[in-house]
């Protein structure tokens, strides 16, 4: 493979995988703001908590967010690999193979303990608030979608 093609190569991968963590909202909408109230205003703005509520999400927040760092570490050490394995290898070889495995993995896992993340807060919600956080968690990923 030539330096030139190499280089093109790993543009469009590079690419690719900036175009997959765009759609990886699903991890992000915790943390940055933007035009529509994100999942965390609504939780501290629109569901009116008690201060037993607010002190166990306060909690759980926590505690994510240490989980997050990890799990955000270990899905750029994947991207490092893919891309190493794509810099040393011509085509698709095992070793891409793996590094983009390792890639999804990551990917997966940090989505699953976002998800769960959700629903642990969910949880601590009366029926009424639980609507209202229901109905914030489809409309992002609906926004998401289009």
């Amino acid at each position: 493979m030539t330096p030139s093609l190499r280089a093109l190569v790993v543009t469009a991968v590079v690419a690719a995988i900036a175009g997959g963590l765009a759609c990886w909202g699903t991890a992000t909408w915790l943390r940055h703001e933007r035009a529509e109230p994100s999942l965390h205003d609504v939780v501290h703005q629109r569901l009116d908590l008690t201060p037993q509520q607010m002190q166990r999400i306060d909690a759980l927040e926590a505690g994510f967010a240490a989980e997050r760092v990890g799990l955000e570490g270990e899905l750029r050490q994947a991207n490092r690999e893919l891309i190493e394995a794509i810099g040393a290898n011509e085509g698709d070889t095992p070793e891409v193979q793996a590094a983009v495995d390792h890639f999804h993995v990551a990917m997966g896992d940090l989505q699953k303990a976002t998800l769960g993340h959700v629903f642990e807060m969910r949880a601590v919600l009366d029926p009424e608030q639980a609507e209202t956080f229901d109905e914030a968690i489809v409309e992002t990923l609906r926004a998401r979608g289009d």
